[in-house]
């Protein structure tokens, strides 16, 4: 249980503060390179469409193993290029996990589709397969609806469980859309994170792993003719120069100068990568068996855009780690069934314990890459002194 008010009074009279995310230290890390590459761009004076931007493309998709690379303006506006390619629209259902950000589900109504919610796995925090394969099933029973697509989630990080969900999307004829927001980094063995669905969509939101200095994001796919699709959305609907509509379009570029900032960081991402590994580890060394602690599996490598354990009395310890200075965050706090903006779309019929449940007991602690060992160490003490 948690410790008393008193005892909280007794904490040591100097609290440090460890933020969530501290993203000052990368940029005094990398200021130079990146003042470099963005006076680049301000004395050639290519705001749009760059040459960063194509060399950017070419940098992730080599990254990834992945065909093709679309650099576009966020992670929710790739998304929606992604379906808008796929031709959804009224009338089709796309299945999505019930604990994860508004945006997954979002971007589904937001081209006149259906979002039609899936429930967790309570270990991984992703897509449960077999939940998937039943929920398809009675979409396919009630016949209202048409099957389209699925969309997993990275939550935290980790990537879902692909294999075992393209087999049901095959056996059920539906398209495998990955929400890799969170994820970009990650793997599944010696795939990579961009390569592990036929279309794959990611965020450069500042606080992602490989995060630029406001909105951006990337689509990546296998798909010549998906490719060319998304390229024409992000620009109007428009083919190179042109200005003739070929599709119906959006403006959804990424800018020159957040290309420049993205070049710079990708030129440390691996590095970053690792190290987000080991405050991982060293949270689970310390936490395993005092709390519910992420899995880290052999073969599967989670990019760590966060590190959320579960615990009871949730609220109540994030109070009092506060008081230490130790931040935190609930990613999140309400299952997607029950936001408002979604109720149009229940039938009455969804079973979603785990995102329910999970919503209660999640809670982030600080990560990033330069966290020092001191920090971790820190946090870890006060988190087994409010539990204790």
């Amino acid at each position: 249980m948690l410790r008393s008010s008193e005892a909280v009074a007794s904490a040591p009279a100097e609290v440090r503060s460890v933020p969530l995310f501290d993203l000052k230290r990368q940029q005094t890390r990398l200021r130079s390179d990146i003042d470099r590459r963005i006076a680049t761009v301000l004395d050639h004076g290519q705001f749009i469409l760059g040459p960063e931007v194509e060399a950017l493309e070419r940098d992730l998709a080599a990254f990834a193993g992945a065909r093709h690379c679309i650099a576009v303006s966020s992670g929710r506006d790739a998304l929606i290029m992604a379906l808008m390619a796929l031709g959804a629209g009224p009338g089709d259902a796309v299945f999505v996990p019930a604990f994860t950000f508004s945006a997954t589900a979002g971007v589904v109504a937001s081209v006149g589709a259906s979002p039609v919610f899936v429930d967790v796995e309570e270990d991984t925090f992703n897509m449960n397969p077999a939940a998937l394969d039943t929920v398809v099933s009675q979409v396919v029973a009630d016949g209202v609806l048409r099957p389209l697509a699925v969309m997993p989630v990275d939550l935290y990080g980790r990537p879902a469980n692909y294999p075992a969900i393209a087999e049901i999307a095959a056996r059920h004829s539906i398209q495998v859309v990955a929400d890799a927001a969170q994820s970009f980094g990650g793997n599944l063995g010696d795939t990579s994170v961009g390569a592990l669905a036929p279309i794959s969509c990611t965020s450069f939101y500042p606080t992602k792993p490989l995060g630029a200095f406001g909105d951006g994001g990337a689509v990546f796919t296998e798909d010549d003719k998906l490719a060319e699709a998304v390229s024409q959305i992000r620009t109007h609907g428009r083919q190179g120069d042109g200005d003739e509509a070929l599709r119906l379009g959006m403006t959804g570029r990424l800018d020159t100068i957040q290309a420049a900032v993205l070049q710079a960081k990708l030129s440390v991402f691996a590095g970053e990568l690792q190290r987000r590994q080991e405050v991982a580890a060293r949270y689970n060394a310390a936490l395993a068996g005092k709390v519910a602690t992420p899995l880290d599996e052999e073969g599967i490598g989670s990019a760590w855009a966060l590190y959320t354990i579960r615990v009871p009395d949730r609220d109540a310890l994030r109070a009092t780690l506060q008081a230490d200075g130790v931040s935190t965050a609930l990613f999140y706090r309400i299952p997607l069934n029950r936001h408002p903006a979604f109720a149009k779309y229940l039938t009455g019929r969804e079973e979603l314990p785990v995102s329910e449940r999970l919503s209660a007991e999640v809670l982030s602690l600080p990560m990033g890459p330069d966290i020092t060992d001191d920090e971790v160490d820190y946090v870890i003490d006060r988190l087994l002194a409010a539990i204790s």
